[in-house]
């Protein structure tokens, strides 16, 4: 029997995933300014855990560390490579008490505790320090997104699995606060026109310097937003948006430039992940071939298990 995916509501989730958002956006902040840059901006993503998400080791001197959202323990948890930990609580609050907690547990560590004070990706956005906009944080939607994000992301990765060129890892990207996976066909695409608030157009340049179809999960976070599984192609081969695809709950959204299928269609669906894979697959194929990608060449079969 599938499992129970959880209901998200965003009447009452979306503003403790908007608290969540922006002290997301910190901890990837903090991965820009102290680790080397890797392609498309892959080094500063939060990866999923089975407890939440996190950053990735980073360096600071003689040891590393990592940050995570813990939404089990509710907290940003801070784990050291000498066996040190300490936390920042998850509650309500404001970001400016937020931002000088995380500060304040960095510096008592000695590790690096700069970054960009500006949230990116928002438009008009407050900076970390001066949002003292109260702010809730109930621990059920945490919870609520952790266990849907552990049902997401086994799809996510078994969809990876079946290509072998470039793919990116599943990763959530918290500039919009959307967990996404994406594959490369290996040619260059036209520069980016840009214009994302708080994000510079070079940045938005080098992640799209090549073709890519992908897709991913937006729960809302900031911007409030029923949760949906978006997909995209870019550049957008002609003719993209007319294309059927299965499942019927899909439809291409002229105003977000990509196909959508509501979360809740697919929690309502006697096989959620089945309807989830259709989804990517269907979405996928059809940017592949109109684009006139090397299919043969760049998909397989998963080798195990």
């Amino acid at each position: 029997m599938p499992a129970l995916w959880p209901e998200l509501d965003v009447a009452r989730d979306q503003p403790t995933f908007a608290t969540l958002h922006l002290v997301s956006q910190m901890l990837g902040k903090l991965r820009i300014a102290h680790a080397p840059w890797v392609n498309h901006g892959w080094h500063a993503t939060l990866r999923p855990r089975p407890d939440g998400l996190t950053i990735e080791p980073t360096e600071a001197g003689a040891l590393n560390f990592t940050l995570m959202l813990d939404l089990c323990r509710h907290q940003v948890a801070l784990q050291t490579s000498d066996g040190r930990s300490d936390a920042v609580p998850l509650r309500p609050a404001t970001i400016a008490e937020f931002h000088a907690e995380l500060i304040d547990m960095l510096d008592r560590h000695g590790l690096p505790s700069s970054f960009h004070g500006r949230p990116s990706e928002i438009a008009d956005a407050v900076p970390f320090a001066d949002d003292r906009t109260p702010r809730a944080y109930d621990t059920v939607s945490a919870e609520r997104l952790r266990d849907a994000l552990a049902l997401i992301v086994p799809v996510f990765e078994r969809f990876r699995a079946g290509f072998r060129g470039k793919a990116s890892p599943v990763h959530l990207f918290w500039g919009a606060f959307d967990l996404a996976v994406t594959r490369f066909s290996g040619h260059t695409a036209p520069p980016h026109p840009g214009g994302i608030p708080g994000l510079p157009d070079r940045i938005t340049r080098e992640a799209y310097s090549h073709e890519v179809s992908s897709a991913g999960f937006w729960a809302g976070g900031v911007t409030p937003a029923e949760p949906i599984f978006y997909s995209y192609a870019y550049p957008e081969p002609p003719h993209f948006r007319e294309g059927v695809i299965a499942p019927d709950a899909a439809r291409f959204d002229g105003d977000l430039g990509e196909f959508v299928l509501p979360y809740a269609a697919v929690r309502a669906a006697a096989d959620p992940a089945a309807m989830l894979g259709d989804f990517l697959e269907g979405t996928y194929a059809l940017a592949a071939d109109l684009g006139e990608w090397d299919r043969s060449a760049l998909e397989r079969l998963p080798v195990a298990p």
